[in-house]
């Protein structure tokens, strides 16, 4: 005979709505009566019918999460495997699942997403980074529809936001490069359309202008979250006659295609130009030399995501709009002092 769910009432002692609150996660069940309740599901053998469960609650216990940009490339770069591995344990732990997509557009990312809402698929929504009049933004905004954005929305300050002080981190390396009497310091940055670009090149700005140091458009370069970007752009800015001395890289996967591309053209790194990169992770302190990059907390990111899109979900509970992860400064061999 099959268990029910007040079979498993009776034998814990309590009422068949704690138990579905229990299988839920409902925040207001105290520890000790959810691990009470699970322990005699397990020993019953009782498992919830979770699809009946969705259709009475109009809950799916799903999270969407929007990749931007193509799979294939995505997970190229360990940074998004590592933000899913801090976004998943916090889903988790709560009894959600995760559903992903992605998209080579702006479009194809809109039509996923509308996809996920009509459909009664996920009951929020993780966007992993903002651009410029974000369509997606907007649209969730006006269907007030629960998602949490990583990264910083430059028309709307209401939303729920994981981000990091990305203005500061830059000013931080860059202030730190000059700090090792480096004045001719270039950028490889991201999409320019991204707010998270925008603000590393801010910090990187304002750091020039309160040393006295001039900002030269030629030491810029501008590229994707690409490995290749960053060995086209080593072409570039290797062949000028007033090349600078250091280069500030918006992101490592980048940053391992300007070794690269520095390597094959015959100079060296840290004693031809010195490079500071950003996401610091697990194979930065692997590469020759070890590099230097910003740590700025991505499974916390993840993470963080994840709890405050959940709260919001099952509490509608916000302490604030926008949490800062802290950064920190991970030096290594890669940045060398200059006379």
């Amino acid at each position: 005979m099959q268990v029910t769910i007040k079979d498993v009432a009776k034998k814990a002692g309590v009422s068949p709505s704690t138990v579905s609150r229990v299988i839920s996660n409902h925040p207001r069940i105290s520890p000790k009566t959810s691990a009470k309740v699970k322990q005699i599901m397990e020993e019953m053998g009782y498992h919830p019918n979770l699809a009946a469960k969705s259709l009475v609650s109009k809950k799916s216990n799903t999270l969407g999460v929007i990749l931007h940009r193509p799979a294939e490339e995505l997970f190229l770069n360990l940074f998004f495997s590592e933000f899913i591995r801090g976004i998943v344990t916090q889903a988790t732990r709560s009894g959600y699942d995760l559903l992903m997509t992605s998209g080579a557009t702006e479009k194809d990312e809109m039509e996923a997403m509308t996809r996920f809402i009509k459909g009664g698929r996920v009951d929020g929504i993780i966007l992993l980074s903002s651009r410029n009049g974000d369509g997606m933004v907007n649209y969730l905004r006006s269907q007030q529809f629960p998602f949490v954005l990583i990264g910083r929305s430059n028309e709307h300050d209401d939303i729920l936001s994981v981000d990091n002080d990305n203005v500061q981190a830059a000013y931080d390396v860059t202030k730190y490069l000059i700090s090792l009497g480096h004045t001719r310091i270039g950028f490889v940055s991201g999409p320019p359309q991204l707010v998270v670009s925008q603000d590393r090149m801010e910090g990187y700005k304002q750091a020039l202008q309160e040393f006295g140091l001039p900002l030269r458009s030629h030491w810029i370069v501008e590229g994707e979250f690409l490995q290749e970007s960053g060995y086209r752009a080593m072409s570039m800015i290797m062949g000028l006659s007033d090349r600078p001395t250091a280069l500030i890289v918006t992101d490592d996967l980048v940053a391992y295609g300007v070794l690269k591309g520095i390597t094959e053209l015959g100079f060296h790194v840290p004693d031809d130009i010195s490079l500071f990169s950003f996401n610091n992770i697990s194979i930065s302190e692997l590469t020759t030399p070890p590099l230097s990059s910003v740590d700025i907390g991505i499974y916390q990111l993840g993470y963080t995501a994840s709890q405050t899109l959940l709260r919001d979900i099952q509490e509608n509970h916000r302490e604030q709009n926008r949490i800062i992860i802290p950064h920190r400064l991970m030096i290594r061999q890669s940045c060398a002092r200059v006379d």
